[in-house]
C-alpha cells in the first residue's frame, strides 16, 4: 500500500481525539485537504470502512467531481483512504495519529495506486506530494487545535 512511501509528519498540541474529530467530520475535508474545493455529500457512516466523501477538485469553472473512500478506520489512531484524483488516477493516503505527551504527531503517507500518475517515477511523485501533504497536515492541525480551544 503506502508503507514504503516516505512519511510527512506534523506535531500538534491537539490530542489524537481532537485530530480524529476533524478527520471524522467529512464536511471538513475540503478545509484541510489541499486541492479539494468543495464537498458535495458525505455518507452518513463516515468514517467507517467503505464510506465515501463526494468532493470536487479544482477551481470554478474547471471542477472535477471525485470521491474518497475509507479503506481502514481505527478511531483516534489511523485512517486509510483511497482518493480519486482524476485525471492523474487514484492515491492511497494513510494517516496515523501518535500520542506525544501534550498533543500528537500526525504521520501521512501517500502514493498513487492507479492511473497515469503511476507512470511518474516514484521519487518524483513523492517530491511533488511532499509540499502539498505538509500544507494539508498544517491545516488539519490548525483545525484540531482550534477545536480543542472551543
Amino acid at each position: 500500500m503506502t508503507a514504503d512511501s516516505p512519511p510527512t509528519t506534523w506535531d500538534t498540541s491537539a490530542t489524537t481525539e481532537e485530530v480524529w474529530a476533524v478527520l471524522a467530520n467529512g464536511w471538513a475535508y475540503a478545509a484541510w485537504v489541499v486541492g479539494a474545493s468543495r464537498i458535495r455529500s458525505v455518507d452518513a457512516a463516515w468514517p467507517t470502512v467503505g464510506s465515501r466523501i463526494h468532493h470536487s477538485v479544482g477551481s470554478w469553472p474547471l471542477l472535477l467531481n471525485d470521491e474518497t473512500r475509507v479503506l481502514r478506520s481505527e478511531p483516534s489512531r489511523r485512517l486509510v483512504l483511497q482518493a480519486q484524483a482524476w485525471p492523474f488516477g487514484e492515491a492511497t493516503v494513510d494517516l496515523a495519529l501518535e500520542p506525544r505527551g501534550v498533543g500528537c504527531r500526525v504521520v501521512m503517507r501517500e502514493d498513487m495506486t492507479s492511473g497515469p500518475g503511476r507512470l511518474v517515477p516514484k521519487p518524483v511523485r513523492q517530491l511533488m506530494l511532499k509540499p502539498r501533504n505538509r500544507e494539508s497536515l498544517r491545516r488539519l492541525a490548525l483545525l484540531a487545535e482550534r477545536r480543542g480551544g472551543d
